[in-house]
């Protein structure tokens, strides 16, 4: 059976664990990483069992789940994290970056800490998550999909680590094409996973041409697919599926 590595799973309600649901309905067996201290400062705060009660729920559907901490601040944690991978889960097949560090601030106002966690976190741990992914690779590769945004104005660190991101993951499909990896972008739109207050959520979904907003479920679904038999042709790519929204 195939493994597949979901960072940022560590709250129910969230992309990551939304992405893992479907990849365990698939069939896939599962590393999840998460990080509490990174909660804590956001909105909706630790929410400790969530964790736990996301691994019980996957391991029903039939997954192998192994969930690890994972402080993606830290130089170290990546090589940490993958000789856990290797000792627990094995070769992984998949990997899917959907962890973030986001702190709205804007060009007058984000301070240094804040801009360089941003870069280290969104931006050169997923350099090191992808590196160490192809250094393990199967003769057969694998599929790399990250998560990414299209914010600029007010929100600085966050959206030029992503950017920065953005050409990691573009040029690691050329450069690791030849190891039979893919590797693309997956820009989502706006999904409420509990950073939305009424009044923002009111007037995204007006924009939205269908009247809603994405939900976990929804970014999954295209996941899935990148990472499947099916969808390995499509690489290099940064793809929005987000209902319209960016239309």
């Amino acid at each position: 059976m195939s493994t597949a590595l979901v960072t940022g799973a560590g709250r129910l309600a969230g992309i990551g664990a939304g992405i893992a649901r479907q990849l365990a309905a698939d069939g896939w067996d599962l590393v999840l990483t998460y990080w509490q201290d990174y909660d804590a400062r956001m909105p909706w705060g630790i929410q400790p069992d969530d964790v736990g009660r996301l691994t019980t729920e996957l391991e029903a559907i039939g997954s192998r789940v192994v969930a690890l901490p994972a402080n993606f601040q830290d130089p170290g944690a990546v090589d940490r994290l993958m000789a856990d991978v290797a000792a627990q889960a094995g070769t992984l097949h998949a990997m899917v970056l959907s962890h973030a560090e986001s702190v709205d601030s804007g060009i007058l106002d984000t301070t240094l800490e804040s801009f360089e966690r941003h870069f280290a976190v969104n931006t050169r741990a997923s350099w090191q998550l992808v590196r160490a992914f192809a250094q393990q690779a199967a003769d057969d590769g694998g599929a790399i999909v990250a998560l990414t945004s299209d914010h600029t104005a007010f929100n600085l660190p966050y959206g030029a680590s992503k950017g920065a991101l953005d050409r990691i993951v573009i040029a690691a499909a050329r450069e690791l094409g030849p190891l039979g990896i893919s590797a693309n972008v997956l820009n989502p739109g706006p999904v409420d996973t509990g950073w939305m207050d009424g009044q923002i959520r009111e007037e995204l979904a007006r924009r939205q041409p269908g009247g809603r907003l994405g939900t976990p479920s929804d970014v999954a679904a295209t996941v899935a697919f990148l990472l499947s038999p099916a969808g390995r042709w499509v690489s290099g790519q940064l793809i929005k599926a987000d209902g319209g929204f960016s239309a």
